[in-house]
């Protein structure tokens, strides 16, 4: 990835400034990315996007995929009193 989407840079800020189990379960990435990354699934079903665009969009999946185990992780630290 040459240059950083938002939605890269929030979770990076997110990871970097320390977190709590907590934390993990609760993060939500802002309207603003929800909103980019709609607008790029929209965009996808309609037309072919750009090379830079559907990095972006499939950066933006990964670091789903990764936020979704980690809040999985997190639940259970919390459901266990850990």
């Amino acid at each position: 990835m040459s240059t950083a989407s938002p939605a890269y840079i929030e979770i990076i800020d997110f990871i970097a400034a320390g977190t709590t189990s907590e934390a993990v379960a609760q993060f939500r990435p802002s309207p603003e990315a929800q909103q980019r990354v709609a607008e790029l699934v929209e965009r996808e079903k309609e037309q072919a996007l750009s090379s830079e665009e559907q990095a972006e969009l499939d950066d933006f999946m990964e670091l789903e995929h990764i936020l979704r185990m980690a809040k999985a992780k997190a639940r259970r630290i919390l459901a266990s009193g850990h």
